[in-house]
């Protein structure tokens, strides 16, 4: 197994800091990040896919940093260490190369990193957000998780979890807490609601994150919001798309849209446009390029939506349909995200995530710390304007 795979939300060096942000988006906002794939039989689009990793105990050339820190562990265990200890060790060398976006996770978080690829999270089926006096509220119930079948409800208070007090804790800590290690497992809730308090037991089940929403905007345009480009999401939008009513024009709601497999990223694109390509990469000085399948609706108008929570995949596909001339970007300068990491397996069985490239837009222009800068710069009322833009582009002709 070999080459490049995945475009991801920003990382520290710290162990387990990108899982944290992972799971967090997924329950709090149905976010995961992700991947490059391998579809293209004629090459075009061949991109090893999120479970490519190298395995650097088979692979001895072209290492880099990963072969540095696959020394350190493999040293680490040599001199009788536990795993923990040997993923320190290559911690430690991942820290020192300068790269900000690298990682070092363990075996078992890998696994579960990659579940959220996948678009799906183990937890109880709420949603938390930290209220104005520092306590944690239920900001939603999925109505078939097992939260909402114990009888929790939107507006609760969350005051423990498995004992554990929780007023005062950053959310991302709370999903922590919720989303434990596995399936079936239980986990204890302390919940209040007005005067009454009350504890309950649940236990986690996988459950699947909608990361795709449409709903309808005034005057007969659609609004498609992407919380994450999850496994399913491309096509999801592409549905979207396909059952707009004719003419109607689509609000692309990327805001807080913190990447995603690049996979899907592309099948969006493909929503829009009729083939052609949607972005470039380098791996290690080796261009790639990625494309658009054919049969795209170009007729109808876009305007899509972002922020500065706009990244990575998300700022792939918006600069692919800003270059393309397919639709006009609305908001404020996305994060700037363009780099592209691969996993490597440990001699431990951890994994160390490392940048081995950059994207360019199809115009050729690179993202990464720069951004991508709207057409129309809104701070404030963004998606006001977004669709007063939507309706003066008018239906198609």
């Amino acid at each position: 197994m070999s080459g490049p795979d995945w475009l991801t939300a920003p990382r520290r060096i710290r162990r387990g800091a990108a899982l944290t942000l992972v799971f967090a988006s997924v329950l709090a906002a149905g976010a995961a990040t992700g991947s490059w794939s391998e579809d293209d039989e004629e090459g075009r689009n061949a991109v090893p896919s999120a479970r490519s990793i190298v395995s650097l105990r088979d692979h001895g050339r072209d290492r880099g940093s990963a072969g540095d820190a696959a020394d350190a562990a493999a040293e680490a265990m040599a001199d009788g260490k536990s795993g923990a200890e040997a993923a320190e060790a290559a911690e430690e060398v991942v820290s020192r190369s300068g790269d900000r976006w690298a990682s070092v996770y363990s075996q078992g978080e890998f696994e579960e990193f990659e579940q959220a690829l996948d678009g799906a999270y183990t937890g109880v089926g709420l949603w938390a957000r930290r209220a104005a006096d520092g306590r944690i509220e239920v900001a939603k119930v999925r109505r078939d998780g097992p939260a909402a079948r114990a009888g929790v409800r939107r507006g609760d208070r969350l005051a423990t979890v498995d004992g554990r007090e929780v007023k005062g804790r950053p959310v991302t800590d709370v999903v922590a807490l919720l989303r434990g290690d596995r399936e079936g497992t239980p986990v204890a809730l302390g919940l209040e609601r007005g005067t009454r308090a009350w504890s309950t037991t649940v236990r986690r089940e996988r459950l699947s994150a909608n990361s795709v929403t449409v709903t309808r905007l005034s005057g007969g345009a659609v609004k498609i919001r992407v919380d994450a480009f999850t496994k399913g999401s491309g096509e999801a939008v592409r549905a979207a798309v396909r059952q707009a009513p004719r003419g109607a024009g689509v609000l692309l709601d990327l805001r807080g849209n913190a990447g995603g497999l690049v996979s899907e990223a592309a099948t969006a694109a493909s929503a829009l446009l009729d083939g052609g390509l949607v972005a470039t990469y380098d791996d290690r000085g080796r261009q790639r390029a990625l494309h658009a399948r054919p049969g795209g609706d170009t007729a109808r108008p876009v305007v899509a939506l972002v922020d500065g929570g706009t990244m990575s995949a998300a700022e792939l596909l918006t600069g692919a349909l800003q270059d393309r001339g397919r639709a006009v970007v609305v908001g404020s300068r996305t994060f700037g995200k363009g780099s592209v990491q691969m996993p490597s397996e440990l001699p431990d069985g951890s994994v160390a995530e490392l940048t081995v490239g950059h994207y360019r837009t199809p115009s050729g222009r690179a993202v990464d710390g720069r951004g991508i800068t709207p057409d129309l710069e809104v701070e404030n009322g963004a998606q006001e304007r977004a669709e007063t833009v939507l309706t003066g582009l008018g239906p198609p002709s």
